[in-house]
């Protein structure tokens, strides 16, 4: 396997916005605690193990949801409302990565199985509640460990499961994007199912904003603290359409049909909110077909 699946970002400190609009200080207390008992929360999660298939994926998505919008967070889904398109096939969701609220984002459209960097794993409270999950993690150190995470995922989609993965390899700042990196998509092709996929835009008064953005230098916390502190912050998850197997007969094929479909674009440019330092700005930047 080539090093090519290990990619860096260009995007730095410059390219993080700063909040426009924040909440007061007693709002921004109450969303830190009411987010905190959230995920405390998921240490109840156990007990959903208990329910019914469909009760029990119902609870764990509202919980996500929850998490959320303690976090001052608001949803908004465009396209299907589930990622499996025929219920128990498993299939591949792949998605674009900007910050720590996306896991959050895609499990409040519908639970899934994530394929995760290895740091996520001591995350306090939440890198607990991402492994109870049934996250696959990957060390990006290690390429011999690649193949057998590979193999891993494929048994899991041939069981019927949806999983994500982060089809960039890091994160970006939400404007700027990377090339998908081929080479966990030969998971798909390996367990004969469908890709799907998703698309996150993260938006302040109707224009992207590159706050949640996890980049550069940011610590988790302090990329917590801007998040809590910003006013009207809501995430788009744009379902695309699945792409059907035999669409391609390799992973590089497959990986993009996938970047292709997520660039969908129209002609209409994007108004890109004030943001500090953004080294980004000067690209064209279009808003998504769902």
């Amino acid at each position: 396997m080539s090093h090519a699946w290990m990619p860096s970002s260009p995007c730095g400190d410059g390219c993080v916005s700063g909040t426009p609009r924040e909440v007061g200080k007693v709002r921004q207390v109450w969303r830190a605690m009411t987010a905190l008992t959230a995920l405390l929360c998921g240490a109840l999660i156990a007990v959903t193990l208990l329910l019914p298939v469909k009760q029990r994926e119902s609870a764990i998505r509202l919980w996500f949801h929850a998490v959320l919008r303690a976090f001052g967070v608001r949803l908004r889904v465009h396209g299907a409302r589930k990622y499996q398109e025929i219920p128990k096939r498993g299939v591949l969701v792949v998605s674009n990565h900007v910050s720590w609220l996306d896991e959050l984002a895609i499990d409040s459209v519908q639970p899934i199985k994530l394929v995760a960097k290895k740091d996520i794993k001591s995350w306090p409270v939440l890198g607990r509640i991402i492994t109870a999950a049934g996250t696959v993690y990957l060390d990006r150190e290690k390429l011999r460990e690649l193949p057998q995470a590979v193999s891993e995922l494929a048994a899991t989609l041939r069981g019927g499961s949806a999983v994500g993965i982060h089809a960039e390899g890091t994160t970006w700042c939400g404007l700027a994007s990377g090339h998908y990196k081929p080479a966990l998509f030969q998971a798909a092709l390996d367990a004969g199912v469908p890709v799907r996929p998703i698309v996150l835009r993260y938006r302040i008064d109707g224009h992207v904003t590159t706050l949640p953005a996890f980049i550069g230098s940011d610590t988790l916390v302090d990329s917590i603290r801007r998040v809590l502190r910003a006013r009207d912050l809501v995430v788009e998850v744009h379902v695309l359409d699945e792409i059907a197997p035999g669409r391609a007969a390799t992973r590089r094929e497959l990986a993009k049909l996938a970047e292709e479909q997520s660039n969908r674009l129209t002609s209409t440019e994007l108004e890109i909110a004030p943001s500090t330092g953004d080294s980004h700005r000067a690209r064209t930047v279009s808003p998504l077909v769902a």
